[in-house]
């Protein structure tokens, strides 16, 4: 078989065996041809082998059609080709992906201008306004907070659900696994060593005496910074674009989901999850192992 359909319940669901056959019928309707299917994790997700889709574009068709099938059931479906998928470089996203919240947002709780601050960053995370210039606008209104503002936030730091799981696993089948954030050092050099990757890149907040100075040191790292981290890593492991697997859920990952071999939109924002082929709108962290194959026996927790 050439391609494969993945199937997985969102998190605590059990995959309705209705919606599988959905699938299927949906299959038939498009002239192709399926095989057996392979159970990834009893009752929580399964590959369906595939005969040829066709042309790139026939198989985005091909998954549109499948999700707006599974609408309403909490299940998200991933089509992409049999040969290569597990990944061997992992590039992710730090806030609202591999942490459950925007880190700059809960600094600005600190400062008592949470609303204010998270609507900006909702609409930069959406592609509304420039990434650069709403970080310096956030980041002008910190200024003078204290430092000990920064160990509060991070106290309250949660990691989204499958993520240790994601990147222990991947780094014990051989990949190299890179956390880059358009959030602050501060933060990710921590998520970095409580979830396990290897390196992580961010952007550094100015500080002079105990306290911030409602600066970031530039040059600052936005969208196009992330895609060059991607291909860099990439290069210096002998590898290309498409052996890696990048996630991430705001506008500024959008270049690198789009040149990454399996390009995941974690719980996106609309225009990042309008533009990618590949979706976890349910689902937590360890369906992108799903997608890759990976048997919930081989997880490494």
């Amino acid at each position: 078989m050439h391609h494969v359909v993945t199937l997985a319940a969102g998190s605590g669901r059990t995959l309705p065996t209705d919606r599988l056959s959905v699938v299927e019928e949906a299959l038939a309707e498009h002239h192709i041809e399926t095989g057996a299917v392979d159970w990834l994790a009893a009752g929580r997700a399964c590959d369906l082998p595939i005969g040829p889709v066709g042309r790139p574009e026939r198989l985005s068709a091909l998954s549109d059609d499948l999700r707006r099938r599974l609408e309403g059931a909490e299940v998200d479906v991933a089509v992409q080709p049999a040969a290569g998928r597990r990944k061997r470089l992992l590039v992710a996203d730090m806030d609202s992906t591999i942490v459950t919240g925007e880190t700059l947002d809960e600094l600005a709780d600190e400062a008592g201008i949470k609303p204010h601050v998270a609507a900006i960053t909702a609409r930069a995370m959406n592609g509304e306004l420039d990434f650069k210039a709403a970080l310096r606008e956030r980041v002008r209104l910190l200024a003078n907070l204290p430092v000990a503002a920064l160990e509060r936030t991070w106290a309250r730091v949660e990691p989204t659900a499958g993520a240790a799981t994601l990147v222990r696993t991947m780094r014990a089948n051989g990949a190299f696994a890179l956390l880059v954030s358009g959030g602050f050092r501060f933060f990710t050099s921590r998520v970095r060593t409580m979830i396990g990757f290897d390196r992580d890149e961010a952007n550094d907040l100015e500080i002079a005496d105990g306290r911030l100075t409602g600066k970031v040191h530039e040059p600052i790292l936005d969208r196009d910074s992330k895609l060059r981290f991607l291909l860099a890593a990439a290069a210096e492991r002998g590898l290309t674009s498409q052996d890696c697997l990048a996630i991430g859920d705001g506008a500024n990952d959008l270049p690198m989901l789009q040149e990454a071999g399996l390009g995941i939109a974690f719980r996106a924002k609309p225009t990042v999850a309008a533009a990618c082929r590949v979706r976890i709108d349910h689902g937590d962290l360890e369906t992108a192992l799903f997608y890759q194959g990976y048997r919930e026996s081989e997880f490494v927790g």
